[in-house]
């Protein structure tokens, strides 16, 4: 008798919990947030908004894109575009039972990402996003704090001095490949596979002084003891060389749809270092190329959303955030909003950041592909050191433009990706 009352009770709290997970927790919490004005797509039972999201993405990727335009928001978050346009720039969309806030104002994306009282922390990576992503990217609190400290010397101005030999080497490597392939005057390839390679590379050579095959090897081999040096390096080996393979290949697509920015750019590197090697201190005299970089960045940033979760009740602005609630900063349609960047936002004009990003973005918090506050990406500038000099020394030896085989389709995958490849054709100089 006792065994069946206890039998009951457990299968009554199993079917208890389900519910509250699948229907009263979501229901409360959408009468919660549309008190204080926030709504969105309704809560569809266990999988809330999941489907649509799924449905709406496949639906976008089927479609041919106008031309070449850089107006990509409908097609890469089609759902969560669709979603601001109806319910404003305070919307919610449901992760299974759980809501995440999507933030569009520049002020409360700054109080999100300062995270001044601690209430908003990075959302702790499922498991199989784990198996690619960890590290520095998914830590908080005190473990983000001793593992920043102990990469951080890695990073200063004089430590990435002392790496240029390992830049020159990988990026030397590519072009010599290049070279044989521009024998007859020009070649095609994909540039996809041929830049996540140089970024591998650089990074097996900075971070274990071999190339990517040794140092794949090596990364692989690191042991349980080792675990504090592991997930430090593996911070850099993964998100490091996926975002800097990220940018270094969205911008040549768009100087081979722009040539008059190509050129542009080449007679800066002309003028800057003749067919010498690039130098640390002359790239930062590279302005115009910092330009290009930052609105390609704009444009195509490679992580088109960032999530941050509350771990304890929040208050942001007006808002009040219950404990374990997503909080969604989604990067690319701030980046794309016409009411922040002015009329011409789908255009490439890399002129808006002559005076810098923070006349660009008129001081406000609009403009964070790599973040921004005290969790602000610690390899940026690794990554545009990478790219600069990359950028230089192939723009001293080729001309490059789009095959006629290119088909303009990005779309999210971990990254911002080229859904069809990245065809160029390179022509020597």
């Amino acid at each position: 008798m006792i065994r069946l009352v206890c039998s009951i009770v457990a299968i009554v709290l199993c079917v208890w919990k389900v519910f509250n997970w699948a229907w009263w927790k979501p229901r409360r919490l959408e009468r919660y947030f549309r008190k204080q004005g926030i709504r969105g797509p309704p809560y569809r039972l266990i999988h809330g908004n999941v489907a649509e999201n799924g449905a709406a993405s496949l639906e976008a990727k089927a479609k041919p894109m106008n031309g070449f335009t850089h107006s990509i928001v409908p097609r890469v978050l089609p759902f969560l575009h669709q979603t601001v346009q109806k319910y404003g720039n305070l919307s919610i969309f449901w992760v299974g039972g759980n809501p995440r806030v999507d933030i569009m104002n520049p002020d409360l994306v700054r109080d999100v990402l300062l995270n001044k009282f601690g209430y908003f922390t990075k959302m702790k990576p499922n498991p199989v996003v784990k198996l690619f992503v960890t590290g520095l990217v998914s830590y908080n609190g005190g473990k983000w704090s001793k593992h920043r400290k102990i990469i951080n010397p890695a990073f200063h101005h004089e430590k990435l001095k002392l790496m240029m030999p390992a830049f020159y080497t990988s990026c030397g490597e590519l072009i010599s490949r290049w070279n044989k392939l521009a024998l007859e005057g020009s070649f095609e390839l994909d540039i996809a596979p041929e830049l996540q390679s140089l970024t591998e590379d650089v990074i097996s050579r900075t971070l274990f002084g071999r190339n990517y095959q040794v140092g794949r090897q090596i990364f692989e081999l690191q042991t349980e003891q080792q675990d504090l040096l592991f997930q430090s390096s593996q911070f850099a080996y993964i998100p490091g060389q996926e975002t800097t393979a990220t940018l270094l290949l969205w911008t040549i697509v768009l100087l081979s749809m722009h040539q008059e920015w190509q050129e542009h750019a080449r007679e800066e590197v002309l003028r800057a270092f003749e067919k010498n090697q690039p130098d640390f201190d002359g790239l930062s005299h590279l302005k115009l190329m910092s330009m290009i970089l930052y609105e390609v960045l704009r444009l195509y940033p490679p992580f088109p959303l960032l999530t941050r979760f509350t771990s304890k009740k929040a208050k942001l602005g007006e808002i009040t955030f219950p404990q374990g609630v997503q909080v969604g900063l989604p990067i690319l349609l701030i980046h794309h909003d016409r009411d922040l960047w002015g009329e011409d936002v789908g255009e490439f004009n890399p002129t808006r950041f002559s005076g810098g990003i923070s006349k660009a973005t008129k001081n406000k918090v609009s403009y964070f592909p790599f973040g921004w506050g005290p969790q602000i990406c610690i390899g940026l500038q690794f990554a545009l050191i990478e790219v600069k000099i990359a950028l230089t020394m192939i723009l001293q030896r080729f001309y490059f433009k789009l095959s006629p085989t290119y088909v303009h389709a990005p779309h999210a995958v971990l990254t911002l990706q080229p859904q069809h490849g990245a065809p160029i054709v390179f022509c020597k100089r």
